[in-house]
């Protein structure tokens, strides 16, 4: 009681000196904190032991743990976890929002207050920022300064989904790849892993019931050279995670904090599925995992009930494996013409009396149908389904979460409507566009042009009215791999594009500053990524393209 009695008044008189016209110290941290009262002094927390209040819960305990194990490696010195005295107190506070969290930070200590384990791990992320950027190394440092300014932040994140997409059906990326990509996720506090798992152009999930997924439709023959679509490699490309493999990751990322979503796209964007199994298409194949990018014409037969047999079976060994709420669905991109002369898609859309309007056409309603099935199989197994926007084409049945893709126009028509939405759009955050207008300086990319600070600048709920805004469950980011083979290329679209995306998901409108992102991120966020390891772009500072020639060349023909 004393001692947080100390921390009381030692942080008013903080507070007091900050209102009173004092220069504040500036606190470099992205996604930039609610609130960030900075005070005089600072807190050295060599030879301080982590006091874990008694009435943690298992996890948050774990993640004080972990901070522990993190300190002494880097220190050099023994941090110990105990359950009193003096040091880096965490204390749980079920008056802090759900991810929020309280950091206090005196002369004397630290006190930590989370309602959850996700606050306590947010907080602890806040924490390494603040200390050396050796805070992120393997090795000891002990000649840094391991000390934290006096400051009282408080601190919520602004959408509750603040989500990252990788593709891995156009080139695959192994499992510690993967890994790399969800640390890369709990540096700037996101928590959802949109796993873009099946595509015209590999299929990369093991499907027990279905083993020529894998066995074929993991493996294409060859991939078209750059952007010249009658010009081939010759050379085998795939892999495909195993059961044991996904499960692996999955755990990986709760330990993280993260919940990952796979999906199965759908009933478009097929081909591999149906060269592992012809029957599944309306012409019966022969079909050949797709060696171009782009959308084949080539999709699911929804009027052979075989298909839905096929789907559910699919999906309900997925289900098994990830543990979220939701699972995606796709439903983009899905051409009708081969709807439109199959006998048994004509002979479903007449059985159901679907009819084409002046919105619609019959086929769009047919797949309105697929989705709406889905969808209740999905429903039954206790989970929830998000599609991408053209979902919306046609009846969309209540209950289902809209990712809008095709700029924001989507996402405003569902959240009006009533749906939840997942803002994703090309226009802000498709991370496969060039980042710099220095094309010929930068790695082959599928084209757009989408800068660092027009990433900063959008604001999700943009044009919704305030009655929908509740709609949106927050932001994503979407980056597919169609010219990206290497984990350094991906890495360099990623980052620090991610750092702005940080910033949208977590901060208010008002208190997202780019000039003050500029700063903390070159002068902090880049030493993170370089002690790291990251190959990360460095277009804010004037600095184009790949260093490493093997890199770029592995992905450029032009």
């Amino acid at each position: 009681m004393r001692q947080r009695l100390a921390f009381a008044v030692v942080m008013a008189a903080v507070a007091l000196s900050a209102s009173c016209g004092q220069t504040q110290q500036e606190i470099e941290i992205i996604p930039q904190p609610e609130s960030v009262v900075v005070g005089k002094g600072s807190f050295s927390i060599k030879g301080k032991d982590l006091v874990a209040g008694k009435d943690l819960d298992k996890e948050s305990l774990q993640i004080v743990e972990g901070l522990a194990t993190r300190l002494s490696t880097v220190t050099g010195k023994e941090f110990k976890v105990v359950g009193e005295g003096e040091g880096i107190h965490f204390l749980k506070d079920n008056s802090e929002p759900i991810e929020g969290y309280s950091l206090t930070v005196t002369e004397d200590g630290v006190e930590v207050k989370a309602s959850t384990s996700a606050g306590f791990r947010y907080a602890i992320q806040t924490l390494g920022q603040m200390l050396p950027t050796a805070f992120y190394g393997i090795k000891a440092a002990p000649s840094e300064k391991w000390s934290l300014p006096c400051v009282q932040i408080n601190d919520k994140p602004r959408f509750a989904y603040r989500g990252m997409h990788l593709d891995v059906a156009r080139h695959f990326f192994p499992v510690e790849e993967v890994k790399k990509y969800l640390d890369i996720m709990a540096i700037h506090k996101m928590n959802r892993f949109h796993w873009h798992l099946t595509d015209d152009q590999g299929w990369r999930i093991e499907i027990k019931k279905y083993p020529r997924l894998t066995e074929v439709g993991a493996w294409r023959d060859s991939t078209m050279v750059g952007k010249q679509w009658d010009k081939f490699d010759h050379v085998r490309h795939g892999g495909f995670y195993t059961q044991d493999q996904i499960r692996e990751v999955v755990d990986y990322a709760a330990g993280l904090g993260i919940t990952i979503i796979p999906e199965i796209d759908l009933p478009g964007h097929m081909v591999a599925a149906m060269a592992s199994y012809p029957e599944l298409g309306c012409t019966g194949g022969p079909y050949t995992v797709w060696p171009v990018w782009g959308v084949s014409d080539q999709v699911l037969c929804v009027g052979k009930e075989s298909t839905f047999d096929f789907i559910e079976g699919v999906l309900s060994e997925v289900m098994e494996l990830f543990p979220s709420e939701y699972i995606h669905i796709g439903g983009d991109e899905c051409p009708k013409k081969e709807w439109e002369r199959c006998p048994a898609c004509q002979a479903r859309i007449k059985a159901l009396g679907i009819k084409g309007d002046d919105n619609h056409t019959a086929e769009q309603y047919l797949q309105s149908y697929v989705t709406a099935r889905v969808q209740k199989f999905v429903n039954e197994h206790g989970r929830r389904i998000i599609g991408w926007d053209e979902i919306l084409e046609g009846e969309l049945a209540s209950g289902a979460t809209v990712m809008s893709w095709r700029g924001a126009k989507g996402g405003i028509e569902a959240a009006k409507k009533g749906f939840d939405v997942i803002m994703t759009p090309n226009t802000y955050f498709y991370l496969d566009y060039y980042q710099s207008d220095k094309e010929d300086l930068e790695p082959l990319a599928i084209g757009g042009y989408l800068p660092l600070d027009t990433v900063y600048v959008c604001n999700p709920v943009n044009d919704i009215p305030e009655e929908s805004q509740k709609h949106i469950l927050g932001a994503q980011a979407n980056l597919w791999t169609e010219y990206i083979a290497t984990p350094e290329h991906l890495e360099y679209m990623l980052l620090p594009r991610m750092s702005a995306l940080s910033e949208v998901q977590w901060c208010t409108k008002e208190n997202k500053d780019f000039d003050r992102f500029k700063k903390s991120l070159t002068s902090k966020m880049f030493g993170i990524y370089d002690i790291l390891g990251y190959t990360y772009s460095k277009d804010v500072i004037g600095e184009y393209g790949l260093k490493d020639a093997t890199v770029k060349d592995a992905t450029e023909t032009k």
